[in-house]
């Protein structure tokens, strides 16, 4: 069957290519055709534009490149339409995948299927209008999401597990099986201090906002060593601009190796805080936000939601401290990481926590189970054989 995928960044591109193969699995005559990136051109297929053409983040960006925006969505339109696919896979990015969906449904029978579920929750709730009217099968790898879509909204949608959590999984076995624990040692730290990790987001605004203070607050821990996972794509000289001055080792392109040893963690907020969580490495949440009591204000009643971080909201309680806005202060962040350091009872309690979080994600490899649902979906034979 043919596949029409269109992802709008990096971490859209990297989910779509474990999606792509496993579709492969379940789908031996399966083609494709996408808007994505590296990682899903090493799939196979035809790449039609990368996201990078379409990655335009904050409101000034997209607005200069407005032009540029409706002329690929214009594109994307006609291609699919000329293609004519079995199914057109939708990959987060709402902006530009909505209106795709929206065309789609109008102009043709062709089914929608939106895999990683636009976040609604968090914001721009109206939006479940447009995916009520044009998604055919919506597919979650947030487990609350079910509660919010079906008896919220009753519109039914498939869990079909974590990434993130397959990702951690994967990584923890091939380390156990190749015994790789003093070579990562080495690699990330040449000391025997435990370790403390900074993980200050992977843009460079949120870098400069963050990685400041973090460093700061972190550095009086004079029995400890830092050590900062730099981001894609950020050059060390950015990097440099900060850590100017401290004791910090900056590690590029090892996060997970960095976790496997960290003793405690001030992670800016995003899918960081969940790898952190699933390493077992206890956390501080860090997010400076301009005008800090307006974005308080908004947080409590505008934003539908009551966490910023992956972990608490799939627990739905409060796991890790989040020192968002009017709370994000080097004091605050210094007290709460003092707290979860070893042999305290908040290390303890977080560690309960992360347990729970590990349960409601469960075993599932999310790219498999949506690969073989959609599969089903259209009528195609499933290969008995695969597992799941």
């Amino acid at each position: 069957m043919k596949y029409y995928l269109i992802v709008g960044e990096a971490s859209g591109d990297l989910h779509a290519s474990h999606l792509m193969k496993s579709l492969k699995k379940y789908d031996e005559r399966a083609e494709f055709r996408f808007f994505g990136g590296d990682l899903m051109a090493a799939q196979g297929g035809t790449l039609v534009r990368h996201y990078k053409q379409l990655a335009y983040m904050g409101f000034i960006p997209v607005l200069l490149h407005l032009p540029a925006i409706f002329r690929n969505m214009s594109f994307c339109k006609q291609d699919i339409m000329e293609w004519n696919p079995d199914a057109v896979i939708l990959v987060d990015y709402p902006g530009f995948n909505l209106s795709i969906a929206k065309y789609i449904h109008a102009k043709t029978e062709i089914p929608v299927y939106y895999y990683i579920s636009p976040k609604i929750w968090a914001w721009k709730e109206y939006r479940i209008k447009n995916i009520r009217r044009d998604v055919d099968e919506l597919f979650s790898i947030l487990p609350f999401e079910v509660q919010f879509y079906e008896q919220k909204h009753h519109f039914p949608i498939h869990y079909v597990g974590n990434p993130t959590a397959d990702e951690v999984r994967e990584y923890l076995t091939n380390r156990h099986e190749k015994s790789e624990d003093e070579e990562d040692a080495t690699e990330i730290t040449s000391t025997s201090k435990p370790v403390i990790a900074l993980l200050a987001g992977s843009r460079k605004q949120e870098i400069k906002d963050n990685l400041p203070a973090m460093l700061q607050a972190a550095s009086s821990f004079k029995d400890y060593e830092l050590i900062l996972a730099g981001a894609p794509g950020i050059e060390e000289s950015y990097y440099n601009t900060f850590v100017k001055g401290y004791h910090v080792k900056i590690v590029h392109n090892k996060t997970f190796a960095l976790l496997s040893h960290a003793t405690a963690a001030l992670v800016t907020s995003g899918t960081a805080t969940l790898e952190t969580a699933l390493f077992n490495v206890p956390q501080v949440v860090c997010y400076k936000t301009p005008v800090p009591h307006l974005i308080r204000f908004a947080y409590n009643h505008v934003i539908k939601c009551k966490y910023i971080s992956l972990v608490n909201l799939i627990a739905d309680k409060e796991i890790v401290q989040e020192l968002l806005a009017d709370r994000f202060s080097v004091k605050n962040i210094h007290k709460e990481l003092e707290k979860i350091l070893p042999d305290s009872s908040a290390r303890e309690e977080m560690l309960k926590g992360y347990a729970e979080v590990r349960r409601c994600l469960g075993d599932a490899v999310a790219p498999d189970n949506a690969a073989k649902l959609m599969v089903e979906l259209l009528g195609g034979n499933i290969d008995k054989s695969s597992s799941l």
